[in-house]
């Protein structure tokens, strides 16, 4: 498995005015990214520079086999499904220092690269 860096952002269906935890579906999006972090496929996920008060715009770290699978998983997510988000960025992203630490992040079960809903 490969680390890749993401880059997601407010799409054209985000309600203007209200921030992440004011948007529709929120519990449907959040239980979608914990169980992608269950399953240690995110292993760090959060908004940057405050922007979850406004037009979010997320860093995730991912563990995956390719770019293609990244964008694959992300695409169950109910945000980006409905254009509520979206996936603007992808790199893999080579960890030089502080391995260690990210190693001890990825804890879930073993993953095939498959959906939850393949397996």
């Amino acid at each position: 498995m490969s680390h890749f860096a993401v880059v997601r952002e407010a799409g054209p269906a985000w309600t203007e005015g209200k921030g992440a935890f004011e948007q529709p579906a929120v519990a449907d999006h959040a239980a979608f990214m914990s169980a992608l972090a269950d399953e240690g496929f995110v292993l760090v996920a959060g908004p940057l520079d405050g922007s979850e008060h406004s037009r979010i715009r997320v860093l995730l770290i991912v563990d995956a086999a390719s770019e293609p699978e990244v964008h694959r998983r992300l695409a169950d997510d109910p945000w980006e499904m409905t254009g509520r988000l979206e996936t603007v960025r992808v790199e893999s992203w080579n960890v030089i220092t502080g391995g260690q630490r990210l190693s001890s992040l990825q804890t879930g079960p073993r993953r095939t690269g498959q959906s939850k809903e393949e397996r």
